[in-house]
């Protein structure tokens, strides 16, 4: 599977052409889409659960549609905001997410929706899932996998790969860019993707890491500004040419 790097804001009425997803090898697992408003999904598991997966989308883009009438600056602060010990768990998911990595919350809407459907579809027999929602997978498997990474204009792109370990499951994978697509990031890098066992947190801190990634510096204080992150397991980023890796990181070639 082919790591893109998030949506946060597309046209709700036509989806970006997601050709990463033409490389994804699903072996023994069903693969299928859920396509509901903002939310794109491709899904493996071990059964077919479309009407499942369906059911979990619209249940939780309800809760978070909710909450955001009644806290509008949910949707756009691009800073922390407190904890609500009344919200519901994936409104808190998100909260914890960006205080972690002091960006808003809403930079940790992907990865805690594609984790909280693959529990859901967990719950309902799945055995194996993998929830891919732009870039940000929840992926819990019972076998070693490879996830490549898209990096835009590097020439790396969809040439280097994560080898997950089915011991290092379940676990988020989350990746930001400054180069590609629609999310905001204030950095530069073609890539960041980060590894944590909270989707939500893996992808807060992709955005923090990806802003870190500025002009005429090393990659360093990227890496060293999601490594001090408690929770984050690993994170690749690249830049043009560079590559710079921390953590539970196993680097793989890729054929282009």
């Amino acid at each position: 599977m082919t790591v893109k790097r998030k949506k946060k804001n597309p046209d709700p009425c036509s989806y970006q052409k997601r050709t990463y997803r033409n490389r994804v090898e699903p072996g023994h697992l069903v693969a299928f889409e859920v396509r509901i408003r903002e939310t794109d999904l491709q899904i493996l598991a071990g059964k077919d659960l479309r009407a499942e997966a369906n059911a979990a989308v619209f249940q939780y883009r309800s809760q978070l549609e909710s909450y955001i009438a009644r806290h509008p600056e949910f949707a756009s602060a691009l800073t922390p905001l407190p904890a609500d010990l009344t919200a519901p768990p994936i409104v808190k998911a998100m909260l914890a997410a960006g205080q972690a990595a002091e960006v808003g919350p809403m930079a940790a809407v992907a990865g805690a929706i594609a984790e909280y459907v693959g529990l859901a579809l967990l719950a309902a027999g799945a055995g194996e899932v993998v929830v891919e929602n732009g870039g940000d997978i929840y992926f819990c498997r019972r076998q070693e996998s490879v996830v490549g990474i898209f990096a835009g204009p590097s020439p790396l792109s969809n040439r280097v790969g994560l080898k997950i370990p089915a011991s290092l499951m379940p676990l988020g994978i989350c990746t930001s860019s400054g180069t590609v697509g629609h999310s905001l990031s204030l950095g530069e890098a073609d890539s960041v993707t980060v590894l944590a066992r909270d989707t939500a947190l893996a992808d807060a801190v992709a955005t923090l890491a990806g802003n870190a990634v500025q002009p005429g510096q090393s990659l360093e204080p990227a890496l060293a500004k999601a490594r001090a992150v408690a929770g984050i397991l690993g994170l690749v980023i690249i830049r043009g040419e560079e590559l710079g890796a921390w953590g539970e990181v196993e680097l793989v070639a890729l054929r282009k």
